[in-house]
């Protein structure tokens, strides 16, 4: 990623360590990393950030709010609920290409607390989302009436968490995105009724195409 000569320093700085964090994993990066990665010297480094731990707390809130507002996106332009839940499909399937399986399990043993911050985030906005959706496809007569949005919101988002945990699931970023997408189609094909499936057939061939294989 570059990072343009009018970008704030802030915002340098946060891209940078997300990137890194992603690549690297949370542990072994270091201040001057993150300097150097941001095009700009420790000392200005040091008076936005007084540590690593406020870097990574920091970054962690300022990306999350990246990847909320592009769900948001898509669920606003989206024309019905299979729509918005295969295009989110493919939204996760590009992110998941540029994490390190390792970076999950390194941000809960090392920095608890910035882990727990965004595991509450999860389960709150992403999980409204996520039961929202599920209320949406009922109305729309495309997913089952007889499931419970909230349970099964919250069991989508847990399952996001449970496969980032390396060793259980997936060991590399090709068997994460592997594992991801047939998560996700496993969890569509258990909500949907007959017409839904008809429905995500067809935007399965047009978002999905290009992404992991299932």
């Amino acid at each position: 990623m570059g990072f343009g000569k009018n970008m704030e320093p802030l915002t340098k700085i946060l891209s940078a360590a997300v990137e890194l964090f992603r690549q690297y994993g949370f542990k072994t990066i270091t201040m001057d990393d993150i300097a150097r990665r941001s095009g700009i010297s420790k000392k200005t480094l040091y008076m936005h950030f007084s540590s690593k731990q406020e870097i990574v707390n920091e970054s962690l809130l300022w990306y999350k709010e990246q990847v909320t507002e592009s769900c948001y996106a898509v669920l606003q332009d989206a024309e019905n609920a299979i729509d918005a839940m295969v295009r989110m499909m493919a939204l996760m399937d590009e992110t998941h290409k540029k994490i390190n399986p390792m970076a999950i399990f390194e941000l809960q043993r090392f920095f608890p607390e910035a882990f727990q911050t965004f595991r509450e985030i999860l389960m709150k906005r992403d999980v409204e989302m996520m039961r929202d959706n599920i209320l949406q496809g009922i109305r729309e007569g495309l997913y089952r009436e007889n499931i419970n949005a909230e349970l099964l919101a919250r069991y989508r988002i847990e399952s996001s968490l449970l496969m980032l945990q390396p060793n259980l699931l997936v060991s590399d970023r090709n068997s994460l995105m592997s594992v991801a997408m047939e998560i996700a189609e496993h969890f569509i094909y258990g909500i949907m009724n007959a017409a839904g499936e008809k429905l995500y057939e067809q935007y399965k061939e047009k978002y999905l195409k290009q992404a992991t294989k299932i």
